[in-house]
């Protein structure tokens, strides 16, 4: 599932302080390998950089 800026999601990365928090994707990186990274926004900061598996997307409760 690749994800789009806007989305909500929760970061998944045991190394990161913002493990287990959601957060809004505001970039997204094309590699040159044809993968996608992101760029996830905090309440209290960012971490650039993000592998998709690495994401959670945000259920919707509309």
């Amino acid at each position: 599932m690749s994800f789009e800026e806007d989305d909500s999601v929760i970061l998944h990365d045991e190394h990161s302080e913002y493990d287990g928090e959601e957060g809004q994707i505001t970039q997204v990186m094309d590699t040159m390998f044809g993968d996608s990274t992101y760029t996830v926004s905090f309440e209290d900061g960012q971490e650039t950089g993000i592998p998709e598996d690495s994401l959670e997307a945000v259920e919707d409760d509309e």
